[in-house]
């Protein structure tokens, strides 16, 4: 298949099914999200300081044990993921001359985009703030793209979106199975789907621009 065919048809058709799926999960009850309209949604979560809130075993409840510490890290790492996505895919945007490349990140910076704010209301509950930047690694990683261009910006941008990707479905996996936190598990089963979705895709365009992944160390 041509990459043009790609780019024009299976990609974008792709990734607004995926975008459409992060909208609906966003409009879930007690998900935080918002609806067409762009008004909150009539019921959200327990507040923190409310007696459902406090209720051991409920959603809403904080604890400090180990478990809680393991979800708060996935929630911190999740976010910093999708703020480093994000970035990447507004580059690809402006800065790849494949329009396979360009499409999928232009809707890669929006799914993740979709995906934090979806995100922070279960993390507020569990005391976890948004990150103000992603990680050092990641920070390099965009820096490092920020000077290439042509074929070395979309070989770069692929194999760090495919190592990202593959990190993100692992973490959420593990997460799905392992959480102890309602709210968390929830938000782990439902965007494992998306994200794997996701992953199959930018295999295809790795696969189309004759890219392979670098050699775990």
């Amino acid at each position: 298949m041509a990459i043009r065919e790609w780019s024009s048809r299976d990609i974008l058709l792709a990734a607004a099914v995926l975008l459409a799926g992060v909208v609906a999960l966003a409009q879930q009850p007690g998900m935080g999200g918002q609806n067409p309209s762009g008004q909150a949604p009539t019921q959200g979560p327990a507040q923190p300081n409310s007696p459902s809130a406090n209720e051991p075993g409920m959603p809403g409840a904080q604890s400090t044990g180990p478990q809680s510490f393991v979800d708060q890290s996935f929630l911190r790492k999740t976010m910093e993921d999708d703020m480093a996505q994000e970035q990447m895919g507004q580059l690809a945007a402006q800065k790849s001359q494949s329009q396979d490349v360009k499409s999928f990140g232009q809707k890669m910076a929006q799914i993740h985009e979709q995906l934090t704010n979806q995100l922070m209301p279960v993390a507020k509950k569990l005391g976890v703030d948004q990150p103000k930047q992603p990680s050092k690694k990641d920070r390099q990683q965009i820096e490092k793209m920020q000077s290439l261009s042509g074929p070395d910006f979309d070989t770069a941008f692929i194999r760090a979106m495919l190592k990202d990707q593959q990190d993100d479905l692992k973490g959420f996996k593990d997460e799905a199975a392992g959480s102890q936190d309602p709210g968390v598990q929830q938000l782990a089963k439902m965007d494992e789907p998306v994200l794997s979705q996701h992953l199959q895709i930018l295999q295809k365009i790795a696969q189309a621009h004759n890219v392979t992944e670098e050699s775990k160390k």
